[in-house]
Formats: C-alpha cells, sequence, structure tokens
C-alpha cells in the first residue's frame, strides 16, 4: 500500500526503489523486438507466381476441322522436382489438373477446338495452365497464340526479305541463272534477261530462306557449270544416269556415287584435282 510522505501526497514504493523505470525499460525493449515462434524446421522451396492472369487463344497447328477434341484424361507429365511421372486429367470441378491432388469425385471435362480455334477465358485457369504447361501434345497439335511472338517472327521474315532482294539486285546474271535453275530447271536457258530478273525477285520474296542458302552455295554455280555444258552437249549424261562422258568422243569423266544426284556429284568432282582439269576444258569450250 502507498505511503504518505511529508509533503502530504502519495508515493508509489516502486517509484522509490527505481524498479518502475526497469519495467518501463523491458517493456519497451520487449516491444520493439520481433517475437517468432518458431514450430519444427521444415526446409520449403519458395515459389514464384509469375502467370499471367489473361484470357487465351489456342489454334490448331495445320488442319482446322470443324470440331475437334484433344485428349483430357490418360496424359502424363515429368515433374523434374518430383523425379516422377504426374498423371493429368482436366475436370469441371477441381482447382488442378494432376490428379494426385485432387480432392473427392472427378468430373471429367471434354477440350475442344472449334473451327480450328479454342479460347479460354481468364477464370478458367487450370485449362490454360493443362494447354500451355503441362500437356504434351501443346506444339504438336495445338499451340498457344502469342502475338508478341508473331510479331517478331515477322519482324525476321521482313528482315530476311529485305537482304535477300538487296542481294538480288546486285546479282550477277550467270549466278542469277544458276539459282533460277533450281527452281525453273531447263526453262532459264529460254528466257531473257528481264523475265530472269523478274522471276528472280519473285523467288526472293516466296521463298528468302532458300534464296540466300543457294546464294551462298557454292556448289550451284558448279552444277549450272555442268548442265550448261550437257545442254550444249559438250559433255553427257549417260542414259543410266551413272557416269559423265565427253560429247563428242564418248569417253567416261567421271562415275556417278550410287544414289547420289547426278549434278551434285558433278559440282563435287569439279573440285577435285582432276575435275579443275575438265572444268577449265570446258570453260574453255564454253567461251570459245
Amino acid at each position: 500500500m502507498a505511503k504518505k510522505n511529508e509533503e502530504n501526497y502519495y508515493v508509489n514504493p516502486e517509484d522509490l526503489t527505481g524498479k518502475k523505470e526497469e519495467t518501463t525499460e523491458v517493456v519497451e525493449e520487449i516491444k520493439s523486438e520481433k517475437i517468432v515462434f518458431r514450430g519444427p524446421e521444415v526446409q520449403t522451396k519458395e515459389v514464384k507466381n509469375d502467370w499471367e492472369i489473361k484470357d487465351r487463344v489456342y489454334h490448331l497447328k495445320g488442319k482446322t476441322p470443324l470440331s475437334f477434341a484433344i485428349k483430357a484424361a490418360n496424359i502424363y507429365w515429368f515433374d523434374e522436382e518430383k523425379g516422377y511421372e504426374r498423371e493429368l486429367k482436366y475436370t469441371s470441378n477441381q482447382q488442378t489438373c494432376f490428379v494426385d491432388e485432387m480432392k473427392g469425385d472427378q468430373r471429367l471435362a471434354h477440350i475442344v477446338f472449334r473451327n480450328g480455334t479454342l479460347m479460354v477465358p481468364k477464370n478458367k485457369t487450370v485449362l490454360q495452365k493443362l494447354l500451355s504447361l503441362y500437356h504434351p501434345h501443346n506444339g504438336i497439335l495445338f499451340e498457344e497464340h502469342k502475338p508478341q511472338v508473331v510479331a517478331a517472327n515477322q519482324v525476321d521474315m521482313i528482315e530476311l526479305e529485305y537482304e535477300a532482294l538487296n542481294a538480288a539486285m546486285n546479282m550477277d546474271l550467270d549466278i542469277a541463272e544458276a539459282i533460277m535453275r533450281v527452281e525453273l530447271g531447263s526453262k532459264v536457258t529460254t528466257m531473257s534477261s528481264k523475265e530472269l530478273k523478274r522471276d528472280l525477285l519473285v523467288f526472293c520474296k516466296k521463298n528468302p530462306a532458300l534464296f540466300l542458302e543457294l546464294a551462298n552455295d557454292d556448289n550451284v554455280m558448279l552444277r549450272n557449270f555442268g548442265i550448261k555444258a550437257t545442254e550444249l552437249g559438250i559433255i553427257k549424261l549417260s542414259t543410266d544416269q551413272r557416269h559423265f562422258e565427253w560429247g563428242n568422243t564418248g569417253r567416261k569423266l567421271m562415275t556417278v556415287p550410287f544414289e547420289e544426284h547426278p549434278y551434285s556429284a558433278l559440282a563435287a568432282w569439279f573440285k577435285t584435282d582432276e575435275g579443275m582439269e575438265i572444268y577449265s576444258n570446258i570453260e574453255k569450250r564454253l567461251n570459245a
């Protein structure tokens, strides 16, 4: 009980002993510390939820039938973290597509593409993740429509086409003829220079990657050289397409390896020591 002092007011005994200040300091110290209650130590792996919530569209690859259903059950995905294949199933009443995480009854739902397209709203996250992340037929039977990827591919194609057209505009007619012979065959022999240039530019726009590949292939020029020599009768290919020979004497020049295209084999042979001599001889006759 508090005692009355000489100034006629009450003083708490704890004030005289200094215990109150100590208590206050302890309380303040406790308040300043963050108290964490720890249970048994469990190692957990932090999971980053980077899945974007949005509407998604999926397209069938190849043909676009009026209706096409893909497998919604009896499919598996290999979980590298767990080290085994996990069964997948799309249901209408579960919050996961992994069978080992499902609870209660499972009502199987169908996954159907209409006119080659399947639109999945953002509230159907389970189906979206099944199609985009886990389904084994993703990228084979169907794929997700990604505008950014489409735009990047279009830019790459435009740049490739621009590079091909630039190369074609500055190309010699002999090289243009060699490239177009791959596309048109012997028809190029009767074409004028303007017709050849026109068809070359059309070919660049239609297949710029193939054009650039042919333009950088030395064998294309050698193939064309061999074909021109054959058309002019300087050399000739045997009826069984097994060897080349001189057109005037019939002396055999080289044998075509088994299951190899005759003019591809001839182009490769022109790079050998013996072939280079024959090439020089034919070149003189072509320019005579």
